[in-house]
């Protein structure tokens, strides 16, 4: 987690606390139900914003012996709760209270006026007020959680806003961008609403803009759910699995590839694996000389008499010829894994088996293939 993700989920605490002590009071002395649904929603806001930062906070744990990938996905889960916290009780609450508003129309009387030490001040311009007030608020924080937005944008190579939210890898922070976002359009609504509602004299304005709060609430939280599920379902990488294809195609010592499949862990964590084959010359090759090399080294090392001298130089050969087989493949395999981490950095694990090596054409093949 980026020090700039922590640093806009503390401002959006902070300001959404503050927004919501004086949405309630400001709700209480008017009676306006956009106001109220406001000031749940701003509630909610707080606390989901809280779980997000105890998800930011459990997962930068490093790796144990439970959690074999560290406690990224913990970020993911809280993300989830946040948004069904959101969804169940900012939506359904608002929804709730803008129904019975509405059914209790007929006997509702609109506070104009409302007591503030002492003095009869209008309602109509302290829910203004308020709504101004967290509208800087709620901007301020959502400045903050733009900027870093607009940083990582940047340096993904992306200069659509709109497209680069779809894919963004950190779900912490778009569902501060998001929040924030509905925040600001839940103030404009409930501005609105209170504005006609007091030009018309007609309170169903004011009830039906605290509805559509309740509603883009609902939306927002049920695509962040959808958003966080994807990441705890097992997710494939694609990006990382297209990678390893061209690279495996590029490869001078390479065949094919089998049984390819990745794992998101989080967004700083894939796990890759693959079965792969090599190419029957890129073994064979030198394959002679470096075996008898390596044999005479393991030799130099031993000491025997002469009747023993036999026996050795023929395990010195087998044990030549398993290490530099190995040794091969295996250098191979490294060159695989340090392409791959080298341009897709969050390529954590990688699992490559040799699953064989592929025989060259006969000569005559391939002679007739030249010709």
């Amino acid at each position: 987690m980026s020090h700039s993700s922590k640093k806009a989920v503390i401002t959006a605490i902070i300001s959404n606390a503050l927004v919501t002590i004086i949405k309630f009071i400001a709700a209480v002395l008017s009676g306006s139900a956009s106001m109220a649904n406001e000031a749940v929603h701003s509630l909610m806001d707080t606390l989901n914003q809280g779980f997000l930062f105890l998800g930011l906070r459990e997962s930068e744990k490093p790796a144990d012996t439970v959690y074999a990938f560290g406690h990224g996905q913990k970020k993911y889960l809280w993300n989830l709760w946040s948004a069904i916290g959101l969804f169940s009780i900012g939506a359904g609450l608002g929804l709730s209270h803008a129904w019975h508003s509405w059914e209790g129309l007929d006997s509702h009387q609109a506070m104009e006026t409302a007591s503030i030490f002492g003095h009869q001040v209008s309602t109509l311009w302290i829910n203004l007020g308020v709504l101004g007030t967290g509208f800087l608020l709620e901007g301020y924080s959502f400045l903050v959680a733009m900027k870093e937005f607009l940083l990582r944008m940047r340096a993904a190579g992306e200069k659509n806003p709109l497209a680069y939210l779809v894919k963004v890898e950190d779900p912490t922070l778009m569902a501060i961008v998001l929040e924030d976002s509905a925040a600001m359009l839940g103030l404009s609504l409930a501005a609105l609403g209170i504005i006609l509602s007091a030009v018309t004299g007609h309170a169903e304005y004011d009830i039906i803009f605290s509805a559509l709060i309740a509603i883009m609430l609902g939306g927002i939280a049920f695509y962040l759910s959808f958003i966080n599920m994807r990441f705890l379902a097992d997710m494939r990488d694609m990006e990382a699995e297209y990678l390893f294809q061209d690279i495996i195609e590029d490869h001078p010592e390479l065949e094919r590839y089998h049984d390819l499949r990745s794992i998101i862990i989080d967004e700083r964590n894939t796990v890759l694996i693959a079965e792969i084959e090599l190419k029957e010359e890129a073994m064979i090759n030198g394959l002679r000389q470096k075996i008898d090399d390596s044999a005479e080294q393991i030799l130099q090392q031993l000491t025997a008499n002469d009747s023993q001298r036999r026996q050795l130089e023929q395990y010195a050969r087998d044990r030549a010829a398993v290490e530099v087989i190995i040794g091969r493949a295996e250098r191979i395999i490294d060159e695989i894994e340090q392409d791959i981490k080298a341009q897709l950095p969050r390529v954590s694990h990688i699992t490559l088996e040799v699953e064989g090596v592929c025989a060259a054409p006969p000569l005559s093949e391939a002679t007739d293939q030249e010709q």
